[in-house]
């Protein structure tokens, strides 16, 4: 029998991922992986600090998808056939052991990313894989059968082709090249640039929960996340304001990253519960100074800064203070306004949004629906996640449809 020639394109989680679900499910098959990089799971070794964020507890694919802000509805039968359980079963057969976080997030027992790293290479190698790296694909052309490859060295030819060269540009020429439409790549996971020397000066403070809204011109209804914020030097981060960044991608792209961010510091308490609060804090307080009596979880620093921003001296009494000053401290404590001027970067686990239309792939076998025997998995697909490890699991998943669909696939 006819060896069957594959190549996988991208050498990174989704590529790797795929090319050995393929070695595996087509014993016969001589699978080839090109990375243009110098070496292959750059990302991987970097992400979670290090560490390797490798997926995330949530065996449940109807609440898994939840937490995509693009790309979903695609995923929901995905899961049902790979999710997390299932990586996290792959890996402990592989030999290596993951442990869960109290948010949920999932890293290898060693906290170490090379453990995940040397892994997928082992397992790629004993399964005959052949990794060549500094190797850019230039193009691809559809021939009949099967596929020309064009390398800096020459021409390659093959029967099926997996592209998973994530947000790469050179990964979309080559899709649009062989009839896919590619949805515009914004930046996704970002952090937000508020120009408020004062708040800046609070500087690594957090709180947990809060819940922070999004307002843009022309937009409807406000988005909103509730959970940890921290505050930066240029401005907010953490996992409410991430997500936030990957809900609005495309429509803060749109304005520039120029709009309105409203904070409730205090979303356990309703408006009226915190006026009483402070009321009470009042009538408690007598001759102390206001920045002394802090009645809410807030820590002192970030007391004071709405005390200020209230236009309240803190240095004042508490029984100088007036039921206006108590309106006004109530309103910024649950409905602060700050003026968003632009976007930082999430550490170095950069993620866009946009790539090939799922419209064109059949997510039963990760194959493309215009182009026969031409497969995605990763970061290529208009597909995203928020922070958590939801981004590596689409791409295991995405992976191992792909691998499986290259054996199933008839040209």
């Amino acid at each position: 029998m006819e060896k069957q020639r594959v190549i996988v394109i991208g050498g990174g989680a989704a590529g790797f991922f795929g090319a050995i679900a393929a070695a595996h499910a087509t014993p016969n098959a001589i699978v080839t992986l090109y990375e243009a990089g110098p070496e292959c799971l750059a990302k991987v070794r970097i992400s979670g600090g290090g560490r390797c964020n490798v997926t995330h507890h949530c065996f449940e694919p109807s609440q898994l998808v939840q937490n995509y802000p693009r790309g979903g509805k695609a995923l929901r039968g995905a899961f049902s056939r790979f999710q997390p359980q299932d990586t996290v079963d792959w890996y402990r057969n592989h030999g290596v052991k993951l442990k869960t976080e109290a948010d949920g997030r999932m890293f290898p027992v060693t906290d170490d990313s090379a453990t995940i790293v040397d892994c997928l290479i082992k397992t790629a190698l004993k399964a005959g894989i052949i990794i060549k790296t500094r190797s850019p694909v230039k193009q691809v052309s559809a021939t009949e059968p099967g596929f020309l490859v064009g390398l800096k060295e020459g021409n390659v030819k093959c029967d099926r082709i997996l592209l998973a060269t994530g947000s790469s540009p050179q990964g979309h020429r080559i899709a649009k090249s062989l009839g896919h439409t590619i949805e515009p790549p914004v930046p996704s996971l970002f952090t937000f640039t508020i120009k408020d020397a004062a708040l800046r000066q609070r500087s690594g403070l957090s709180m947990d929960p809060v819940e922070v809204k999004l307002k843009l011109p022309g937009q409807k209804k406000p988005l909103s996340q509730t959970g940890p914020v921290l505050i930066t030097h240029w401005g907010l981060s953490g996992p409410a304001v991430l997500k936030l960044s990957a809900w609005g991608a495309r429509a803060l792209h749109e304005q520039k990253y120029q709009g309105t961010v409203l904070i409730n510091w205090l979303p356990q308490l309703t408006q009226d519960n915190v006026r009483a609060l402070l009321q009470t804090a009042r009538e408690e307080g007598g001759k102390r100074a206001i920045a002394n009596h802090n009645p809410t979880p807030a820590p002192k620093r970030l007391w004071t800064y709405f005390v200020q921003r209230a236009q309240i001296d803190p240095q004042a009494q508490w029984t100088t203070l007036s039921n206006k000053a108590i309106n006004k401290l109530t309103q910024e404590l649950c409905q602060g306004e700050y003026s968003l001027q632009g976007k930082g970067v999430f550490k170095e686990e950069f993620v866009t949004c946009g790539g090939v239309r799922l419209k064109e792939i059949n997510f039963k076998t990760m194959e493309s629906r215009l182009c026969p025997g031409l497969f995605f998995a990763g970061e290529i697909l208009d597909i995203d996640g928020i922070t958590g490890g939801f981004n590596f699991q689409s791409a295991w998943t995405t992976g191992w449809l792909a691998g499986h669909g290259i054996n199933s696939s008839h040209l």
